[in-house]
């Protein structure tokens, strides 16, 4: 499947008219409660100050599991988790598909929580404000990257907000968790109005499909965007302003759209005829792969005659982040979600393998974490 999104409603001046428009799509939570009580934390050592779920092991089974986090330094600031959302990311890491997982693994990184206590230095939060984490926690800050506010691709790499080396060596560990501790530059606000579970999703897949958006300039009205799957990452892009979808398997309908899209975003990890999506592109039109296929295969004419370009994209910066925040804030686009409790979170990454999900858990940390 295939939607079209006329990206008029994202002009530079910030107009926006999707609430009205968008009627493909609405925004919906729907909350699941478990008859199983909250589990109580225990620790013989007693001196753990965190408590969260973790896996042990590439099962990626995860339980109950207490730790500690680094002391909150001049320019940290220390939240109380609310809600964190589920990310195939969770699966891939606690699973170790990409083999260099360090257990015992905590995953999570779209946290949304309240400010609890800052450091001597931070200015730009203060306590009681409500705040997110996204995808990394720390750059070097002195890169070319990192001083454009680019931080996600620092020369250094960044720090993942689980499984990463924090600032005092220890291993990150990630929003299933009670609270987080982190560098000021790397937590953002969340504008007051927007509900805080909502938020969550913002934080990974939302950012994801913004940042190639705003790349190529697809806020230029009367372009065009067309966007490959419609899972956590899919329906982010789609809440922009979808007007009609085709299926991609009706080959009349694939035909007609033939030279009619600017930009296309691949949100989809399975594989996909390219050759096909690229035939959708106008003349220097560029596909994005925001998902991750396994491989990439295409007819490099189709790139040549056409002037085509494909390109990678991965969540964004810290300014990026903060701009997609406000904006989503200021014009009311939320996403679709399901909100579970913790003693739930082994049977969502089943579901999120099995596509069973429409279309991003939000684990209800303050509830059900006890």
């Amino acid at each position: 499947m295939i939607w079209r999104v006329e990206t008029s409603r994202i002009a530079d001046d910030g107009t926006h008219d999707a609430r009205r428009r968008h009627s493909s799509l609405i925004s919906s939570v729907t909350e699941i409660h478990t008859t199983e009580s909250p589990m109580t934390m225990t620790c013989d050592a007693g001196k753990e100050n965190c408590i969260g779920w973790a896996a042990r092991d590439p099962s990626g089974f995860l339980s109950p599991y207490q730790f500690n986090r680094r002391a909150v330094g001049a320019d940290d600031i220390s939240l109380t988790i609310l809600y964190c959302g589920v990310c195939y990311a969770d699966v891939a890491w606690t699973r170790n598909v990409q083999g260099h997982s360090k257990y015992p693994l905590v995953p999570g990184h779209e946290i949304v929580g309240i400010v609890k206590e800052v450091g001597s230095n931070v200015e730009r939060v203060k306590i009681g404000d409500h705040v997110g984490v996204g995808t990394y926690v720390n750059s070097c800050r002195e890169c070319e990257y990192c001083d454009e506010g680019l931080e996600v691709q620092c020369i250094k790499g960044a720090v993942l907000t689980f499984d990463g080396i924090d600032t005092d060596g220890s291993v990150t560990k990630g929003g299933y968790s009670s609270y987080y501790v982190v560098h000021q530059r790397y937590c953002y606000r969340i504008p007051e109005n927007y509900p805080l579970a909502s938020a969550a999703p913002l934080l990974c897949a939302g950012i994801t499909v913004w940042t190639p958006m705003m790349r190529h300039n697809m806020n230029q009205p009367g372009k065009s965007l067309g966007v490959i799957g419609l899972g956590g990452l899919g329906h982010m892009a789609v809440k922009f302003g979808a007007d009609n979808f085709i299926i991609s398997s009706n080959d009349e309908d694939m035909k007609a759209m033939e030279k009619s899209l600017d930009f296309v975003i691949n949100t989809a990890s399975a594989d996909i005829p390219f050759d096909r999506y690229l035939a959708l592109l106008k003349s220097g039109g560029v596909l994005s792969l925001v998902g991750v296929p396994s491989e990439v295969k295409f007819q490099p004419i189709n790139l040549i005659l056409g002037m085509r370009s494909i390109s990678g994209s991965v969540t964004g910066g810290t300014k990026q982040i903060q701009e997609m925040l406000n904006y989503c804030a200021a014009h009311e686009i939320y996403p679709n979600i399901e909100i579970v409790p913790i003693q739930y979170a082994n049977e969502a990454l089943e579901r999120l393998i099995n596509k069973d999900i429409k279309y991003r858990f939000v684990i209800d940390i303050a509830n059900s974490l006890k």
